[in-house]
């Protein structure tokens, strides 16, 4: 077990969605969408020792009912996925099943309902009080929409998690999701609902998958300003990513006074993923996901739920990122510096033949500079950040200039 400093801090009761029956959500050899980044996660964060502290529960998620399903999904596409799982030679391409992105597969239902489950899980500890902090890493699926599979996602277990808590009487839930891709499932879902203000930052749909997720894609009409896009260039690194998402998340999450945070930490944002386009350091996600726990802390009395995402690179990068994560939820974060446990690479490289970074981060100096100092229009990062800026402030008596 790595010793974790800083024991003297508070530790949050936090439950840790994990098991290995997680992996069942499996579309085939050769798919991005490798189960083995949820195995390999797993075993660094326990050879870290986080999933051994006192605070920190870890529970196996059992299957979303049907019901369930339905708080978030139509109860045709829940028929329609139950069908392709029982017969995967007969897909279902209008409800986005049988796809390139998403093969059919046996048993796919209740794969995806085990993931879903793992974030209803979730929701149900914070409701209840027995944690402060939940994290379901396998989770994250936020391409999927009400009627249909998308971008490797069949259930949204996102919005499942937001649903079960606006059922269970909370009234405002924030969802930031940094994921490479726009959240575009989880924002269509609650498009028309005032009470979930959902923040996108990702990939310009100009260069990536889904296309979509553009500054001017402000929410419903009973709901304008409840949907915020940040629509980053592609070749955006650390510096840029973070001076966006401090210019924009934390005067919106301020403003909207949230009861609960849901986050998205698809970590495909990495600078070595080989399916998207940014720049970012896993010590850049990491500093993202301090500020979400933090934000929460501010706002919400710690309230938070934090999932995975995308993350393509299996060896190097999802395993690391998603154990800071932990760790983050946790109160117990991991120095960048720290050495990534021997055990843990040594399976890698036994199992796999991949070599892995030595350490915990990447070794990059983390500066980006604050909006306070000013705007700059010949950067295009900057004009993104006005962009969504102008679009959304004022519908919260925000200043896009200033505020």
């Amino acid at each position: 077990m790595t010793f974790l400093p800083g024991l003297s801090k508070p530790t949050p009761p936090t439950t840790v969605v994990w098991d290995s029956s997680l992996t069942a959500y499996n579309f085939g050899l050769g798919h991005p969408m490798s189960p083995v980044r949820l195995d390999l996660t797993a075993r660094l964060a326990g050879s870290l020792g986080l999933l051994d502290l006192e605070h920190v529960r870890v529970e196996a998620p059992g299957v979303a009912s049907d019901v369930e399903l339905k708080a978030v999904h139509s109860a045709e596409f829940v028929d329609a996925v139950r069908r392709v799982s029982a017969d995967p030679t007969v897909p279902d391409e209008a409800h986005g099943l049988g796809t390139e992105d998403d093969p059919a597969f046996e048993g796919m239902h209740e794969a995806a309902a085990r993931l879903a489950g793992g974030s209803l899980l979730a929701a149900s500890a914070i409701l209840d009080g027995t944690a402060l902090h939940a994290v379901n890493f396998a989770g994250g699926m936020h391409h999927a929409a009400r009627g249909k599979a998308s971008g490797f996602c069949i259930y949204n277990d996102a919005a499942l998690a937001i649903q079960k808590l606006l059922d269970g009487g909370i009234t405002r839930v924030a969802y930031i999701d940094v994921d490479a891709h726009h959240g575009d499932g989880t924002e269509s879902i609650f498009w028309d609902d005032p009470r979930v203000l959902t923040i996108s930052m990702h990939e310009s749909g100009l260069t990536l998958f889904p296309g979509t997720g553009f500054a001017d894609q402000t929410g419903g009409p009973g709901a304008q300003g409840s949907a915020v896009n940040v629509s980053l260039p592609a070749g955006t690194g650390d510096a840029g990513w973070l001076r966006a998402f401090h210019a924009i998340v934390p005067q919106l999450v301020a403003a909207f006074d949230p009861e609960v945070i849901v986050s998205q930490h698809g970590c495909d944002s990495h600078r070595l993923d080989p399916l998207t386009h940014l720049n970012i350091s896993v010590d850049g996600q990491r500093e993202a996901a301090t500020a979400i726990g933090q934000l929460a802390e501010r706002h919400c009395q710690g309230r938070w739920i934090a999932t995975g995402g995308g993350g393509y690179n299996i060896t190097g990068v999802v395993p690391r990122s998603w154990s800071h994560l932990i760790a983050i939820a946790a109160g117990r974060p991991v120095p960048l510096n720290t050495r990534v446990p021997e055990d843990w690479r040594t399976y890698v490289n036994e199992k796999f033949g991949a070599d892995t970074p030595a350490l915990m981060g990447d070794d990059v100096e983390l500066w980006w500079r604050s909006w306070e100092v000013g705007f700059d229009p010949n950067d295009a990062i900057d004009r993104t950040v006005m962009a969504t800026r102008k679009a959304v402030f004022p519908f919260y008596g925000l200043d896009p200039w200033y505020d």
